[in-house]
C-alpha cells in the first residue's frame, strides 16, 4: 500500500485546513486509515482514525475541531481541521492498517505510512 498525503500549509490561529491522503496498491477491504502528527521534540501521536466501516476515533485534544471523513471508493481519507491552534503545528502523517485494532492510538499498530505534510499554525 502506498499513501500520498497533501494539503498542509501555513494558517493563522482560528483558521482551517484540509488534509487528504490517498491509498493505492493492494488495499484490503477491512482497514483503518487516518492521521498521526509529530511536533518538534515530541513523539508521534494519533490525531484521528476512521475504520472502513465508518466508525471514527479522535484524540481528545482535537475533538470538536477536527473531522475525519473517507471516500472508500477512492481509498481517500480527509482531515478537516477547524479552529486551529498553534499547538496543532506538526508534521501530519497518514497511516494505514489492514484491519482494525483496539490499539488504534499506537504508532506501531500501523502497517503503512505516508510521507508527511507540514501544518504550521501561527499565533
Amino acid at each position: 500500500v502506498q499513501l500520498q498525503a497533501s494539503g498542509g500549509g501555513l494558517v493563522q490561529a482560528g483558521g482551517s485546513l484540509r488534509l487528504s491522503c490517498s491509498a493505492s496498491g493492494r488495499t484490503s477491504s477491512n482497514n483503518a486509515m487516518g492521521w498521526f502528527r509529530q511536533a518538534p521534540g515530541k513523539e508521534r501521536e494519533v490525531v484521528a482514525m476512521r475504520r472502513s466501516g465508518g466508525s471514527t476515533y479522535y484524540t481528545d485534544s482535537v475533538k470538536g475541531r477536527f473531522s475525519i471523513s473517507r471516500d472508500n471508493a477512492k481509498n481517500t481519507v480527509y482531515l478537516q481541521m477547524n479552529s486551529l491552534k498553534p499547538e496543532d503545528t506538526a508534521v501530519y502523517y497518514c497511516a494505514w492498517r489492514d484491519s482494525w485494532t483496539t490499539a488504534w492510538r499506537t504508532e506501531s499498530s500501523y502497517h503503512y505510512w505516508g510521507q508527511g505534510t507540514q501544518v504550521t499554525v501561527s499565533s
